[in-house]
């Protein structure tokens, strides 16, 4: 990755900014501070400002926040989060994608609850090769790194917990009734907002580490056409503006208890509770895309690795360990 993270004193310049909301900062004062030039400062500013920052400046005096700013910067996420998961957040503007930054983050050695955000990406992936649509300062591009002691084996239920915890935040935050898509499809009206791709480094019986990466449509007002009928954010479905920042800090405190759980309780505990949020669980007809082929079926429960019974049309039971699936009516 050629792309550097954001520059620590620019999370320093917003947090000035956002401890003196409600008074004018001199620009030598803010540069004093945070170690810069009154032009870097300037510079800075007007990068906030073409993120939707809004920022006041005031002719020979200095700058003033106007409102809270929306970004996913660490000195915003931090100070709200415990436990291990954002212990180290590194923040990008704009990168190709947070789950390929983790991942070179992961090979040299990042802890387990290492965070990667980005307000941009300009490659962001999806699954099964796909990419994922990532406008600027409207969506949450995260990829936290985990390190369980588990085989490869358990990296369906490890992805189910990602979806749980994702599930839950969203619902939490915005009160918009939120359904998962087996295996890991936040769906709200009948449509994706949320898609999360799990890739890891592993050796035959244990993981190195596992990447989660969480693409999640927050503020889009309108998506490409292509992806209108597939495709939400939630302040289309919710008709009303939503902070990400409170977003990501909540599905970072459920992936912290979702991950703690999965230890406590086992595979069975995490495919309880999300059977429990999800329609497509039990009794739903589905087209199922897998490595066998296409086929109609109808769910038919979780198994506790992760896997998803299914029933043919022929009434033959098979367990799902990969795939995608569509809502048959």
């Amino acid at each position: 990755m050629t792309v550097q993270s954001t520059d620590r004193r620019i999370d320093k310049l917003i947090h000035l900014l956002v401890r003196n909301a409600t008074v004018v900062v001199p620009g030598t004062k803010i540069a004093a501070e945070i170690g810069v030039t009154r032009s870097t400062v300037w510079t800075w500013v007007e990068k906030l400002r073409s993120l939707g920052v809004d920022i006041k400046g005031h002719t020979a005096s200095g700058y003033q926040l106007q409102k809270l700013p929306d970004l996913l910067v660490p000195s915003l996420i931090r100070p709200e989060l415990e436990g291990e998961i954002g212990h180290k957040i590194v923040h990008y503007f704009r990168t190709e994608s947070t789950n390929s930054v983790a991942l070179e983050l992961a090979a040299s050695g990042a802890q387990h609850g290492t965070v990667v955000l980005a307000e941009e990406q300009t490659a962001g992936r999806g699954r099964l090769g796909r990419t994922w649509y990532s406008e600027k300062s409207s969506g949450i591009y995260c990829s936290v790194i985990l390190r369980p002691a588990l085989s490869p084996a358990a990296a369906p239920i490890v992805t189910l917990a990602a979806g749980l915890a994702a599930h839950h935040a969203i619902q939490s935050v915005t009160g918009l009734a939120v359904d998962i898509r087996w295996p890991n499809d936040i769906m709200v009206g009948g449509k994706k907002a949320c898609g999360i791709l799990t890739e890891m480094s592993a050796e035959l019986d244990r993981l190195h580490a596992v990447v989660l990466g969480f693409g999640i449509n927050v503020n889009h007002v309108e998506l490409p056409a292509e992806l209108r009928p597939i495709a939400t954010s939630l302040r289309i479905e919710g008709r009303k503006i939503y902070s990400r920042a409170q977003i990501v800090v909540a599905l970072l405190k459920e992936l912290g208890r979702c991950y703690g759980m999965l230890f406590e309780r086992g595979g069975a505990g995490i495919a309880a509770e999300w059977a429990a949020s999800s329609t497509y669980a039990q009794g739903k007809r589905i087209r199922v895309q897998s490595n066998s082929g296409t086929f109609l079926a109808t769910t038919a429960g979780l198994h506790p690795t992760g896997a998803l019974r299914v029933h043919r049309a022929d009434g033959r039971e098979e367990l799902l360990v990969a795939g995608e699936v569509v809502e048959v009516k």
